[in-house]
């Protein structure tokens, strides 16, 4: 008679194997949904339901409810009193409490990663910028929200700081929904950014000049259109 082994005398061996393969997967949807929240295909108030994210990834509910309450603990999600989870709205005093600390955070782990970027660094900023400004013309919204944090983040990784660039990370979660719901209402063709200024400084090893540039970019981009949009105006 066929003996069936249980999980508690698999071996260590398979239960290695187990572990090793769940957590693959939870991975792999921690990265699509923070490519989703980053390129805003979750958008302010509208829930983030298991089943249906765990059916368009292909996976079970249990590693996408892990991730959902991850992300949750980093303020890019919400969950209601009565479970429901959503990307949270976004009003007036977390825009500004956002926008002041990605002012005071990343010009500072940017010029901290300058001397660290090599020439085939500033190649490949170049290429993507290039990359953005056919998109911006193309009004290609969510590959252009792409791409700028690729620009952006190509930057900071450099620094390679554990403690700055998760927390810059985790404020890029929780303002990029509301920006696509921006670019959705203004376009992208007359968005003007402040890269090849950054790229210039970085080829000058210029850090001021590069606190300048990516000060700029923050304020020119999320601070004006944004506060504009949530004061109800148009922008000019």
């Amino acid at each position: 008679m066929p003996v069936r082994r249980s999980a508690l005398n698999a071996g260590p061996e398979k239960t290695q194997t187990t572990a090793s393969a769940r957590s693959a997967t939870r991975d792999q949807v921690d990265v699509a949904v923070r490519s989703g929240l980053l390129t805003g295909r979750f958008i302010p108030g509208k829930a983030v339901t298991l089943r249906g994210l765990a059916a368009e990834l292909g996976v079970s509910p249990m590693p996408v409810r892990e991730v959902l309450q991850r992300l949750a603990a980093e303020n890019a999600l919400e969950v209601k009193p009565n479970g429901r989870i959503q990307v949270p709205d976004m009003t007036p005093e977390r825009f500004d409490e956002v926008l002041m600390a990605r002012l005071l955070l990343e010009p500072e782990l940017a010029a901290r990663a300058m001397p660290h970027l090599s020439s085939d660094d500033i190649e490949e900023l170049r290429r993507i910028d290039d990359d953005i400004d056919v998109r911006l013309n193309s009004g290609d919204a969510e590959a252009y929200m792409r791409l700028n944090h690729a620009f952006h983040f190509h930057i900071y990784r450099a620094s390679g700081s554990r403690v700055l660039l998760p927390l810059i990370d985790s404020l890029w979660l929780q303002f990029a929904p509301f920006m696509r719901t921006v670019y959705g209402r203004v376009g992208t063709v007359n968005l003007i950014d402040q890269h090849k200024a950054a790229i210039h400084a970085i080829e000058m090893q210029d850090a001021p000049a590069l606190r300048e540039a990516i000060t700029a970019d923050i304020a020119d981009g999320m601070g004006l259109l944004g506060r504009e949009i949530l004061q109800g105006e148009e922008p000019s």
